[in-house]
């Protein structure tokens, strides 16, 4: 299972997704451009002191991405636009769930590369999810799905 952030623009959203990395033994990767530095103190101060089990891959593009760690990937791209519901897709160890820019989601012309397409089912007065929320409840998710939690992960 992988996480990929297409042109994130949140510092915070990205640490918080760089913690729920770490605690999952998830690879993150982040297509460029980023909003941000990687040495900025809101996206350090999110992830905590937990960097150092983040296994973080930078990409200068989505293709550079499915050339290497991405070859032979299912892409679950989610979106607010369209989409299965999340729950009613059998998730693959070997998916990799994308996630698009906090501000404008993927380009339709990314979104359109998606094997799968899935959403997280909102009531219509609330417009989306913080991006960190819908990492969380697609990975997780997609984790017990595929039996990836471990039982030697502890519990808070």
């Amino acid at each position: 299972m992988h996480i990929v952030l297409y042109q994130p623009e949140i510092p915070q959203n990205t640490g918080n997704i760089a913690r729920l990395c770490a605690a999952t033994r998830t690879p993150l990767h982040l297509i460029e451009p980023l909003g941000f530095s990687l040495s900025d103190k809101y996206l350090r101060r999110a992830g905590l002191d937990y960097w150092k089990f983040v296994d973080l891959h930078v990409w200068p593009s989505l293709e550079c991405y499915l050339q290497k760690e991405g070859k032979g990937r299912r892409l679950v791209m989610a979106s607010a636009r369209g989409g299965i519901s999340f729950h009613k897709l059998a998730f693959s160890k070997e998916d990799t769930i994308v996630l698009g820019r906090e501000t404008s989601g993927l380009p339709l012309e990314v979104f359109q590369r998606a094997d799968k397409r899935v959403r997280i089912p909102i009531y219509r007065s609330v417009r989306s999810l913080n991006l960190s929320t819908a990492a969380g409840v697609l990975l997780y998710y997609a984790l017990a799905n595929t039996g990836m939690i471990s039982e030697d992960m502890e519990s808070f």
